[in-house]
């Protein structure tokens, strides 16, 4: 991947020069970066240690590091050190540029079942060694399958797995996570499960979509999903083989005491079908540079110092492999077209006008909604007046020049509900709509356009 260049300012921390952000939450932030000395692109998760200690949060960031550690699999995003300031803490993990897995259904359909159970193998193969370390996901869904540039699956975010300590006296893990399609009947229930009989429930259905190409459980009304889900109320489609349909029954069993194990489904023989096992490194990882990281008397080499070049105030430019690696599935059309209609937490579209004239265009259209805007440079954060479902919905925008005469905008929830964001930017899209440029389904330029709907994304992360 070449490199990012961009006349504006340019942060470095330690050895890495960061550049544009590739995801925003609550708590923290990923971001793209280059070690400076080798080259190598990386994903910096920045985590706001102010954020975490206000929210009391230090023990989940810290497991959250910890089940990192302990985890080398060639099918997990590795994660390769750890460092801090005195107000950030920097997770430096594996940058991966295939995309997510769902996006190539979004571009071509559902799989076909050979294709659906190579990548359901490697699925099991990475919870089945998470488990193995005394880690659970809790949120495997469609947004933490990504896949590398080989095609090979890789298991992403583990900012909501449990390690050993957060089981209770009764054996069962307590805390509700997850995305509400994925979520097993019992973590629903909230009576206390197993985390590793709740991750292979969403398993199930992540083999589901990939072979159906739909939900298995879906329902405008959340209280009608979650009957569905403890019913377990769902069809599988004519083109599923026999055996196929038999295992995902099995998996999909809404009681965990009867539910098929990994280890069973390792014997299936559906699921042995030119399956290899996998090979990786046995590490022997120390956890004890972890409390480190919160003690600014730690070991000086996980410690670091934020520095910023400044330069000329232009828009940042992204060159054609970045740009591409943005894309779902390295389909470019994917940046632009509506894909199945759900939600995700970010989009982008392209403009044909100036930096500039497409900043004013937003605010124009921003304001009147009940939205502040504030500027930075070529950056804008637009925050609701209103307290939504989660907190005043607050979207960062950034624009990058992909060439001379085009800009690529980027809108992403930074903060407050993602059904709320959806919505925003359905509203914000009619103001825009004369300064978005597109390509067409036969390849053909029109000046104006619709602008692209949230990319697939099947019950987003809220």
């Amino acid at each position: 991947m070449a490199n990012r260049t961009s006349s504006a300012s340019k942060t470095r921390v330690g050895k890495y020069e960061l550049g544009r952000t590739l995801g925003e939450g609550s708590f923290a932030k990923v971001k793209f970066a280059r070690n400076i000395e080798t080259g190598e692109n990386v994903a910096i998760k920045i985590v706001d240690k102010e954020k975490v200690m206000k929210h009391k949060m230090i023990g989940q960031i810290k497991r959250a590091i910890s089940t990192m550690k302990l985890i080398r699999h060639p099918n997990v995003i590795r994660m390769y050190e750890v460092m801090a300031s005195k107000t950030k803490i920097y997770i430096i993990l594996e940058f991966v540029t295939g995309g997510e897995l769902f996006d190539k259904i979004a571009s071509r359909g559902r799989f076909k079942e050979d294709e659906a159970r190579k990548y359901f193998q490697q699925l099991i193969n990475a919870v089945d060694y998470c488990h193995s370390r005394g880690a659970y996901h809790r949120d495997l869904k469609p947004e933490n399958l990504l896949l590398d540039a080989n095609g090979v699956l890789k298991v992403s975010d583990f900012g909501l797995s449990a390690l050993p300590q957060q089981v209770r006296d009764d054996g069962l893990l307590h805390t509700t996570c997850g995305t509400p399609n994925y979520v097993a009947p019992e973590v629903i229930n909230n009576k206390g499960y197993n985390g590793a009989k709740a991750d292979l429930w969403s398993c199930g259905v992540i083999l589901f979509v990939l072979m159906a190409g739909y939900l298995p459980f879906e329902d405008p009304n959340l209280v009608g999903l979650y009957k569905k889900i403890f019913k377990a109320d769902f069809t599988c489609p004519p083109w599923f083989s026999s055996s196929a349909k038999k295992l995902i029954k099995r998996i999909l069993d809404p009681n965990p005491s009867t539910r098929i194990t990994i280890a069973e489904i390792i014997e299936n023989e559906w699921f042995k079908k030119g399956y290899v096992p996998p090979r990786f490194e046995q590490a022997d990882v120390s956890l004890d540079d972890v409390d480190a990281i919160f003690n600014e008397l730690g070991d000086s080499q996980n410690f670091v110092v934020e520095h910023r070049e400044e330069g000329s105030v232009v828009p940042a430019t992204m060159n054609a492999f970045e740009l591409i690696s943005t894309s779902q599935g390295l389909n470019l059309n994917s940046l632009f077209e509506k894909q199945m209609g759900l939600v995700k937490r970010e989009t982008r579209f392209t403009s044909k006008c100036s930096a500039n004239e497409i900043i004013s265009k937003i605010e124009a259209a921003a304001m009147p909604m009940g939205f502040g805007v504030k500027k930075n440079n070529y950056k804008m954060k637009l925050l609701g007046e209103k307290t939504g479902r989660k907190g005043q919905l607050a979207v960062t925008t950034e624009i990058f020049e992909v060439a001379p005469s085009l800009c690529m905008v980027e809108l992403r929830k930074s903060g407050g509900d993602t059904l709320e964001f959806h919505t925003f930017y359905n509203d914000l899209s009619t103001g825009l709509k004369d300064i978005v440029w597109r390509t067409t389904d036969g390849g053909k330029v029109e000046e104006k356009g619709v602008i692209a709907g949230p990319a697939v994304q099947s019950c987003p992360r809220q």
